[in-house]
């Protein structure tokens, strides 16, 4: 079962985010805890861990900006 990526809220005030880079490629393998993603809000840059470990499936571009709650990509 796959389990959803999503832009998680940094801050209280956070509505939305940038994603900044992947940090593991497309198909890539993954493990829960590791560096997943960078994310950029208001006041800073942070690296977002994996929920989960599997092959990633990126759904959402790098240097876009998305609302908190958006399903970024997924793990199988």
């Amino acid at each position: 079962m796959a389990v959803d990526i999503l832009l998680p809220k940094l801050g209280f005030s956070m509505n939305e985010g940038t994603l900044i880079e992947w940090l593991v490629a497309d198909g890539g393998a993954v493990t829960e805890g590791e560096p997943l993603f960078l994310l950029e809000s208001d006041k800073s840059s942070q690296e977002v861990d994996a929920p989960a470990s599997g092959t990633l499936q990126i759904l959402k571009e790098v240097g876009e900006t998305y609302e908190v709650g958006t399903v970024l990509g997924q793990i199988g």
